[in-house]
């Protein structure tokens, strides 16, 4: 097999093509060993009647078949951690100086609700554009008016002013609480902790956390509904309070049980807005009447979402804990009492609707995740009112 050179017309150089440089960034991306190495060798003789090709024609080939024949996460992963031919400095309006990132260029764009398809490609072209004019240094707030002006190209006017925004949001110090609700099963936690890592929020809570140190500090003799699953809370209640309809008994436990676990997450949540930071708190406890408790402060941004599942055969195979989300123990009890957890997310959903929470059907990760920062975003959007030159001040973009 001939000898391939990858070519680096920007800064003029030759180098031979290696498997095990590309293996590496296939890694890192979170490809297998085996899987890298042999991916590798695989874009190696699909070049092996090529004697040379640029740099960037490489990464666009490895991208393509990552998403082609992985899935367009992992494209997305390599692009972010693939090396970049050449460094460009970002000036910030406080003198600071940091490298530009495709990972934090691309994580912005994904916060308002850009696909990461979209993402990926639009940071790649920002990228190229000012690598092909030698713009070695640029000031951020151009790099934003520039970013703003592709969104509304290439994806659109909505894409660019949640863009506006976001950044908005990033810059004003102003603390974001975001309440994740849901009856078991709904993929709340998997849901928040993704919405963390995205909006770069450090702080998050679970309210079955704070039940179980409830629990510690309040034995079953003494507090019996505490040390009962939400959805039958209702056994550990005097008889005479028992409804006739199975749903209402639901509900009624699980109202008693969430009015004890709205001080501790009350707690949490005025804690968050005192030391001025942004969480996330999910559970299955995050109802109306616990947002309704929550402080009045023009400061903050509170937004709440309330995830369910509409078909049962769905919901029941996300309880079976496919993916191993649910240990198989619990999974067996979860689905005993199926007919009861249905019960409560029909009361959950329904307060939910008479309180103007949206509503989020989670059946495909990805789209609940794009359609929470929607919300996430909106919400922002309407709280801060941004403009382009509010946020992008054209003195320093110049």
């Amino acid at each position: 097999m001939a000898k391939l050179l990858v070519i680096n017309s920007n800064e003029g150089t030759e180098v031979q093509f290696l498997r095990g440089i590309l293996t590496r960034s296939l890694q890192k991306a979170g490809l297998k060993f085996d899987e890298a190495f042999q991916f590798a060798s695989d874009i190696r003789e699909h070049l092996s009647h090529t004697s040379k090709i640029e740099s960037t024609a490489l990464r666009d080939l490895v991208a393509d078949r990552l998403r082609k024949k992985m899935s367009e996460r992992m494209a997305v992963r390599y692009l972010a951690y693939a090396e970049p031919d050449e460094i460009i400095t970002v000036r910030h309006s406080q003198g600071q100086e940091t490298s530009f990132s495709f990972e934090a260029h691309r994580k912005t764009l994904e916060s308002c609700g850009v696909t990461e398809r979209q993402a990926s490609e639009l940071t790649q072209k920002i990228y190229r554009h000012f690598v092909h004019r030698r713009r070695e240094v640029i000031q951020s707030s151009y790099l934003g008016r520039f970013t703003y002006r592709c969104l509304q190209r290439d994806v659109g006017n909505w894409a660019a002013e949640r863009y506006l925004s976001w950044r908005k949001f990033s810059n004003s110090g102003t603390p974001l609480v975001l309440l994740v609700g849901g009856a078991p099963g709904t993929g709340k936690s998997t849901i928040a902790t993704a919405l963390a890592a995205r909006l770069d929020i450090f702080r998050t809570q679970s309210t079955d956390m704070l039940r179980e140190v409830m629990r510690v500090m309040m034995p079953e003799q003494l507090m019996p509904i505490l040390h009962r699953s939400s959805f039958d809370a209702w056994r550990v209640l005097p008889k005479g309070d028992w409804l006739e309809d199975q749903e209402g008994r639901v509900a009624a436990g699980f109202r008693n049980q969430a009015d004890l676990l709205s001080v501790p997450c009350g707690a949490v949540m005025n804690r968050a807005i005192r030391e001025r930071v942004s969480l996330v708190l999910e559970g299955v406890h995050i109802d109306p009447i616990l947002i309704d408790r929550l402080p009045k402060d023009d400061d903050i941004i509170v937004v709440p979402v309330m995830l369910g599942i509409l078909k049962q055969d769905l919901l029941r195979k996300r309880i079976q804990g496919r993916g191993g989300a649910i240990p198989h123990r619990r999974a067996e009890r979860y689905l005993k009492n199926f007919d009861s957890i249905w019960h409560l997310q029909s009361y959950l959903l329904a307060e939910a609707d008479k309180a103007k929470v949206p509503i989020v059907v989670n059946q495909d990760r990805e789209e609940t995740l794009s359609e929470v920062l929607r919300l996430v975003v909106d919400k922002v959007s309407a709280v801060l009112k941004p403009s382009l030159n509010n946020v992008f001040p054209a003195a320093e973009a110049s």
